[in-house]
This record gives C-alpha cells, structure tokens and sequence, in this order.
C-alpha cells in the first residue's frame, strides 16, 4: 500500500496540529450548544472521529451515506444520497464534515436539504479543501487544509475503496491507478 503513495502532501502531525485549531473556531461558534453533527460516510469518519474527540461532548453525532465519485477520480456529477431517511434535524443547528470539497455539489445539496428539513444552521467542515473553481456555489465554515486540485488518497480518502486507513494524505502513484 505505502508504494502506492507517489507523494505525502500532509504529515500525520501536521493535520493533527490542525485539527486541534479546527475544533477551537468549532468551540468558540457554538459555545455550550449542542449541535447536531452529521459526518458524510464513508470518506469524513477518519478526519470527524479525529475532530469530535476535541470537541466539548455537547454533540449529537450522526451518519449520512452519499456518494458522487462512485469509485473513480473524478464526481460523477450528481450527488446521491444513499439512506432513505435524514437525520432529525428541523429546529437545530448543524456541523457537517466531510473529507473535501472538491465541486462542490455535495455539500451545497447536503446543506439544501438539511435546510429543507427545517435546521436552524447548517455550518460546514472539510478537511481539505481544493483550490480550483466549483460546480455548486459554496465555501466551507471551517477548511483544514487547502490544496492544489489534484487527487488525493488517506486519512479517510480512498481510491476504489482502498487507502482510507492511510495516516496522512497523499497522492497516488500513476502506477497504481
């Protein structure tokens, strides 16, 4: 797996730094408020279980399954969502993390609906974010790293299911694709 790696773009140490500055602009935005957190599967649960750990325990933690990569390297386009039912969230306010934004589809629709379901507030985080312009009109509350657009693996971002488990993000080997 680690020859599949053409390049690490973010140390293990480095995002752990950065997660500990993420989770105090969190803190000071909601303080002693409890928050619905919904954290996109599959790619975000690496980077929220890392984030929630340093949040107060004023949260209430919820999954969402959508997709648009479908596997591949680029988004589909469209953005699926996958469980037949939301989570409650009509008169609260709302963290969704997700693991990047990249066109932007997936987070405008996650927040329109969530919207739609009556949230008070819907703020955003990502862990990474890509400098290049969106399909979908939407920028982050919260960025842990912005980074060049390119395709990238670990920390939770896979490629065909594989390399989510990686400790730090990278850059996958043409070799290996």
């Amino acid at each position: 797996m680690e020859q599949d790696v053409d390049k690490v773009l973010i140390a293990e140490e480095v995002i752990q730094r950065r997660l500990d500055a993420m989770a105090l602009d969190i803190r000071q935005d909601f303080p002693g408020e409890v928050i619905v957190v919904i954290v996109l599967l599959k790619g975000a649960f690496v980077f929220a279980a890392d984030l929630l750990r340093r949040l107060p325990r004023m949260l209430e933690i919820e999954c969402l399954n959508v997709a648009s990569y479908h596997g591949g390297m680029e988004s589909s386009g469209q953005v699926d969502f996958l469980d037949r039912r939301l989570p409650d969230v009509k008169g609260r306010k709302v963290l969704v993390l997700d693991d990047i934004l990249d066109t932007g589809r997936t987070l405008r629709a996650v927040a329109d609906r969530l919207t739609a379901e009556g949230a008070t507030e819907v703020k955003t985080g990502v862990l990474l974010a890509k400098d290049k312009k969106r399909a979908a009109e939407v920028q982050a509350d919260y960025v842990g790293f912005d980074i060049g657009d390119e395709f990238v693996i670990g920390y939770g971002l896979d490629y065909q299911g594989r390399y989510r488990n990686l400790p730090y993000v990278g850059t996958l080997s043409p070799d290996a694709q």
